[in-house]
């Protein structure tokens, strides 16, 4: 009687990490320390040196001023009244195009990036010809004493179009990601729609939201285009940061105008960490997940 015969399994085979020569590596690795040496260190370097050029005592005079607190504060209130409107905005698009199947879901997806597509002096100037003085819808808000232009209204309204995408953008890829299974199922569970959105959608978006909105805080900061064009440049009232840089330059006031840019740095500086710590803490609970 004839054994039968035993089969052997063959040993998992182990997949070689494929890599690009050393040569390569090396190459594309100094090609970028050079492109982020020649577009980011050297600029942001010598922002900071034509700023301390005439010493400390002028850089806190250049910073310190009446109009750069002005512009200072007109900055940060714009900031703080676009990011919770967008933040509401954005998480109403993204929960209706993510949880709901209706027509025109494409087109309103298609809109979303408008604000890519358009020229912020392009939309400016919308604004202009739509609410500006000598326009009936102007006129009428004159009547009422609303001023949009040339008023930090306007400027508001200029800087939440520019910067609506942001946070809904950052919202539908991670709300497509979840899907809708718990939602669902709270559903069945006889939940109403804001107990869902309370205990569910909104604890599951937080990280998100809270991404979305540093970017949006960021570009409402740095924002040029838009506001410069509904702005007026009235000093002390309707100047932001950029725009009280772009007025110093313009009179060359070099070094004050290169104080005042530092504050751009330094509020993107932070943006830059408060980012770094919103992927960290994805990536942490991604892998958790």
């Amino acid at each position: 009687m004839t054994k039968p015969e035993t089969v052997r399994s063959n040993p998992p085979t182990v997949k070689k990490r494929i890599s690009d020569p050393l040569s390569v590596q090396i190459f594309l690795i100094g090609l970028t320390f050079l492109f982020f040496i020649g577009f980011i260190f050297l600029p942001l370097g010598l922002v900071f040196s034509q700023a301390f050029q005439k010493g400390w005592s002028f850089y806190y005079e250049s910073i310190s001023e009446p109009y750069a607190i002005e512009a200072v504060k007109l900055t940060l209130l714009t900031v703080a009244i676009v990011v919770p409107i967008n933040a509401v905005f954005g998480v109403a698009a993204a929960w209706a195009i993510t949880k709901f199947n209706f027509k025109g879901k494409t087109a309103l997806k298609s809109l979303l990036d408008l604000p890519f597509a358009v020229s912020p002096v392009i939309a400016g100037l919308i604004f202009v010809l739509l609410v500006g003085s000598r326009t009936p819808l102007g006129t009428w808000l004159g009547e009422q004493g609303i001023k949009i232009i040339f008023s930090t209204p306007g400027i508001v309204i200029a800087t939440i179009f520019v910067t609506f995408p942001f946070i809904a953008r950052e919202l539908i890829p991670l709300m497509e990601a979840q899907g809708r299974d718990e939602e669902e199922a709270a559903l069945t569970l006889g939940a109403k729609g804001w107990q869902i959105f309370g205990k569910i959608t909104l604890p599951n978006i937080r990280w998100g939201l809270l991404y979305g909105m540093i970017l949006c805080g960021a570009r409402s900061i740095g924002e040029f285009g838009a506001v410069s064009v509904v702005s007026g440049h009235i000093r002390g009232q309707t100047n932001t940061i950029p725009l009280h840089v772009e007025i110093l330059y313009s009179e060359y006031n070099f070094t004050a105008s290169f104080a005042v840019a530092s504050l751009l740095v330094f509020l993107a500086l932070l943006t830059v960490v408060l980012k770094k710590g919103m992927e960290k803490h994805f990536q942490k609970n991604s892998f958790h997940l």
